[in-house]
């Protein structure tokens, strides 16, 4: 049994949100609750608030490259999360640069549709995440919308529908598979977790509120703390006993996001419930 307890580090790359609810911001807010170290890499400036996005400046894809090549020349990773990614050219640099310095952990979050419905990236960046992130990463977390884009199918509307969906997101290369059920109706949120050794239900109630800003994000980077944390000689019982503690720390998350006053829409979850 491993008794390595120093504190581990994790990057999130992904882009930046000014009101703090997603993106690199709840990332980074996520991996301090849960006790490890962030570091980062931007992938965009945007104008944006808890009501919508009003801008997104791309960062460069060799600048990406650039602030990736400096930071894994130095600091050793134990997790990375992987945000939205826009175009080919970005996965191909973060590919390239995560294959070189594989930490232990991947884990993707493939942002691809709004809350509004809208496609964010075009069919060269839905391609990009689905053939280069995919398979690079250990765990992916697509929502109904994204397991769908990712399919080219029609999202799940039903518990059946995600089990059926299932076997074909895990022949597109990722071990590890959380269906988030957000978006289906009803008093329960179940995600559906696929593994190497089968799949099982993450169950959880619905919590009544609008503060689902950035959710997605800190589940993704949640997940990545977790996983992190574990030690190099873990079960693979213990990795989704992992997922299953970060999506527990969500939905406290979303039980104390009304303490917080932040903006006029969608508000942020509570990052730092079990602090203050």
């Amino acid at each position: 049994m491993s008794t390595d307890t120093r504190v581990r580090n994790v990057l999130t790359i992904a882009g930046s949100d000014p009101s703090g609810g997603a993106g690199i911001q709840a990332d980074l807010k996520t991996f301090s609750a849960l006790g490890v170290y962030g570091t980062s890499v931007i992938t965009a400036l945007t104008a944006q608030n808890t009501c919508g996005v009003r801008g997104v400046h791309p960062v460069p894809a060799e600048f990406i490259a650039q602030q990736l090549e400096t930071l894994l020349a130095d600091v050793a990773l134990d997790a990375v999360k992987i945000g939205m990614v826009a175009s080919r050219e970005v996965a191909d640099v973060i590919a390239a640069a995560l294959t070189a310095r594989r930490p232990r952990w991947i884990v993707l979050d493939p942002v691809m549709v709004a809350k509004s419905g809208d496609i964010l990236v075009d069919d060269a960046g839905i391609h990009a995440v689905r053939d280069i992130l995919v398979p690079l990463a250990d765990v992916i977390t697509p929502n109904l919308p994204e397991a769908a884009v990712l399919l080219d199918a029609m999202p799940p509307a039903t518990l059946d529908d995600m089990e059926a969906m299932l076997p074909a997101l895990t022949q597109l290369g990722a071990p590890h598979v959380v269906l988030k059920g957000g978006h289906l109706q009803g008093e329960t949120c179940p995600d559906l977790l696929a593994t190497p050794q089968g799949h099982e239900w993450l169950p959880a109630s619905r919590i009544n509120t609008e503060n689902l800003h950035g959710t997605g994000c800190s589940l993704s980077s949640a997940i990545a703390a977790c996983l992190a944390k574990l030690p190099s000689d873990a079960t693979p019982e213990a990795s989704v006993a992992a997922i299953r503690q970060a999506k527990q720390w969500l939905h406290a998350a979303l039980e104390a996001s009304g303490q917080l006053n932040v903006g006029q829409g969608r508000g942020p979850v509570h990052h730092f419930h079990a602090w203050w």
